[in-house]
């Protein structure tokens, strides 16, 4: 795609995949009645054919589709430019420049055919609706009260869920949702914000500012919340304009190209490892420098306007080629995949049929009876898969536990040196007056937060790792587990039939012949729901990580935190500080001794906060598995038990009346014909969506 894409174009794109969306969500709509039509017939014909779980999972990817948006989070710490750049990107002086990085609330903007704001609470109150000025007045506060309530680890309004901006934007109404975050900082209240929207967007744009390259506040949030977590993120360097404003001669091109050189090389060094997908290096592809008031300036004169020379259009390219096509590409791909799984079901399903409706009723009880052998090894199949999951979950639970306990006791061994580069400065004079004192204490404090939060951080990124490995172990089992299962199922449809039941022609490979529940137990058919607008969650088909990392990075940090802050052991050193004199405190020594001081009264809090966690999150780890194996092990008991049910309700129809055949072949037929052409309908839009 050329790197001077217009907005239009972007905007075009986009209403194309949303229309794509609403092509295939309605034939699923179609699909879902096709079969409940065809399911009441057949209880006053040959008998239904218990296709139950297959519109129920129809009914959870259509309505994925028809709520679908593209998510993306906006993160970035304060006076980077964020509310310009947004407002540039939508081509509409939104968000004033001045509020927006300085509040505390989480806002969602969205289309709406009014301009309004919507605040949510969450300590039970009903919603609020305001128009901008009130929101302005009554939820936003200047940058240094800002960083007065970071400081101190507060939240600015602590009721407030978020706020969703509602605005008649072209941008928005082309399926883009906006989650503006607030600023950076390592608070627990933050963390949670961050983690709970991270796993539900589509991508997040991280905001950064030339004249403030990679601070350590900023290398500490990629470190611990970006890194390793599969995000798909986007460097916007902004204010690189303002580059050439800070050189002593704005007008020198060669100390102006020397300028940008050592800039790009910062950040290049700081930002390389985010942006390494699969192996492949897409740092050209992922970091942008960009002009946001310039863009915005032109926007706002002219929607179309040129935009050579802001960073944008190489930039809405990138996004475009990410939404339209990956993105897009990715979502429909489980969508056609499921429609395909339900065509050959239901295919399967009336081949199984027509051929049973000649039997009698003896004829059929003997037919059943020969196949109870093969049911009986379904439900072996299906137990030890489940013993293989509890196996898994009991070794990771121990595991993952343990490595918990140890991580926590050897703190004291590096805890000196760890602590060392958040540790604030010592001044004797300080301590002379009270308010210092007070300073010095909530200093400490939140540079013991600071160091908590990243240790715990780079802890719980193992974790994940472990995890990930167990369910690419259980992915790889299930597999084999769906190819014993098919060849039963096979068996079971040559002996009633007294054929080979063929499958359809695009069934050419091996995933295609795997049984539906092997295709969620491997991810590949997502059915999860995401929080604020219910998106369905990439990768494995249920939020494992959300269960876990909501324990780990909120829960267990809190309570660590609580333990140890409860004992009060900061306050105290002043005076010890005091004692030292004046030639200690200003030499290195003094700096010595406050880290032994700590890390003594550390040392005595480490065993209990080992000892009182690990139960929480051996029951965590546990959660994960138990969600898995049950929704597992619930797919493959109602696929036996519709398999089974499939046959008795033939049976029940025999027995209690005579089965036109000619007029139950053409309606199975037909039924199958009617699916068979809405599948088509949806690999027709995923195959125009692929070839764009």
């Amino acid at each position: 795609m050329s790197p001077t894409i217009k907005t239009q174009r972007f905007l075009q794109d986009l209403d194309r995949v949303a229309q794509v969306r609403s092509t295939v969500a309605q034939s699923l709509r179609r699909m879902i009645r096709t079969i409940q039509q065809a399911e009441e017939s057949g209880k006053i014909a040959s008998g239904a054919l218990s296709l139950d779980r297959e519109m129920e999972d129809l009914a959870n990817v259509q309505a994925g589709l028809e709520q679908g948006v593209f998510r993306l989070l906006v993160l970035g710490d304060m006076k980077r430019g964020k509310s310009t750049f947004l407002n540039a990107l939508m081509g509409e002086n939104l968000l004033p420049s001045d509020v927006n990085p300085c509040t505390a609330i989480l806002t969602v903007l969205r289309y709406g055919p009014e301009k309004q704001v919507t605040v949510h609470f969450n300590n039970g109150k009903s919603a609020e609706v305001l128009d901008f000025k009130t929101f302005k007045r009554r939820y936003t506060i200047d940058p240094d009260e800002a960083k007065q309530f970071e400081e101190s680890s507060q939240d600015a309004f602590p009721d407030v869920s978020h706020a969703v901006v509602t605005y008649p934007l072209p941008l928005l109404q082309h399926g883009v949702e906006i989650i503006d975050s607030p600023g950076l900082n390592d608070t627990e209240a933050r963390n949670q914000l961050s983690l709970g929207y991270l796993a539900n967007c589509h991508a997040v744009l991280f905001v950064l500012r030339a004249t403030q390259p990679c601070t350590l506040g900023e290398r500490r949030y990629l470190e611990n919340y970006i890194k390793d977590r599969g995000l798909s993120v986007f460097f916007l360097v902004n204010a690189w304009d303002q580059v050439k404003e800070s050189l002593i001669d704005p007008d020198d091109t060669e100390e102006l190209a020397e300028a940008e050189d050592r800039l790009r090389r910062v950040f290049r060094s700081n930002l390389m490892e985010y942006c390494q997908v699969d192996g492949y290096n897409l740092y050209e592809e992922r970091v942008f420098e960009l002009s946001s008031l310039m863009a915005l300036r032109r926007r706002v004169k002219d929607g179309d306007a040129n935009l050579d020379g802001t960073g944008f259009p190489p930039f809405m390219a990138a996004l475009n080629t990410f939404l339209t096509q990956e993105r897009a590409v990715s979502e429909m791909r489980q969508a056609r995949l499921l429609a395909r799984q339900v065509d050959t079901q239901v295919s399967e399903a009336v081949d199984r049929r027509i051929p049973l409706l000649d039997d009698s009723v003896d004829e059929l009880k003997q037919r059943i009876e020969s196949v109870k052998p093969e049911f009986t090894k379904l439900t072996d199949i299906r137990d030890r898969f489940r013993d293989d999951i509890r196996e898994m979950r009991d070794k990771k639970s121990v595991a993952i536990a343990d490595s918990f306990k140890t991580f926590v006791m050897k703190l004291e061994d590096t805890f000196e040196q760890d602590f060392v580069r958040y540790q604030p400065q010592l001044n004797f004079f300080d301590f002379l007056s009270q308010s210092k004192r007070e300073e010095f204490e909530k200093a400490m404090q939140e540079a013991f937060r600071r160091y908590a939060n990243e240790k715990f951080a780079e802890w719980t990124r193992t974790a994940q790792r472990d995890m990930t490995d167990a369910f690419s172990s259980l992915s790889r089992s299930a597999e084999t587990y769906g190819a014993s299962y098919s060849k039963v199922t096979d068996t079971i449809s040559s002996k009633l039939t007294g054929r080979k039941i063929e499958t359809r022609p695009y069934t050419t490979v091996t995933d295609d012949k795997q049984p539906a529940w092997t295709r969620w137990a491997v991810g590949a058919i997502s059915l999860a729901r995401g929080n604020i607008a219910g998106v369905a969650l990439a990768g494995a088909g249920f939020d494992w990580e959300n269960i876990l990392l909501n324990f780990l990075t909120v829960t267990s940090i809190t309570v660590i935190l609580q333990t140890i802050f409860g004992a009060a052991f900061f306050g105290p050193l002043w005076i010890l500080l005091m004692g030292l004199g004046l030639g200690v405190i200003q030499a290195d020594q003094g700096r010595k001794q406050i880290l032994r001081t700590i890390k003594k009264e550390l040392v005595k809090y480490l065993p209990q906060v080992a000892q009182e966690q690990w139960h929480p999150i051996y029951n965590a780890v546990r959660e994960c598995f138990e969600v898995y194996e049950k929704e597992v092990v619930t797919r493959i008991e109602d696929d036996i038990e519709s398999r089974q049910a499939e046959l008795d309700n033939l049976l029940a129809q025999k027995e209690s009346k005579e089965v036109d055949r000619a007029e139950e072949v053409a309606r199975l037929r037909g039924f199958a014909e009617a699916i068979a052409t809405e599948y088509e309908t949806v690999e027709t839009a995923y195959q125009n969506l692929l070839s764009v």
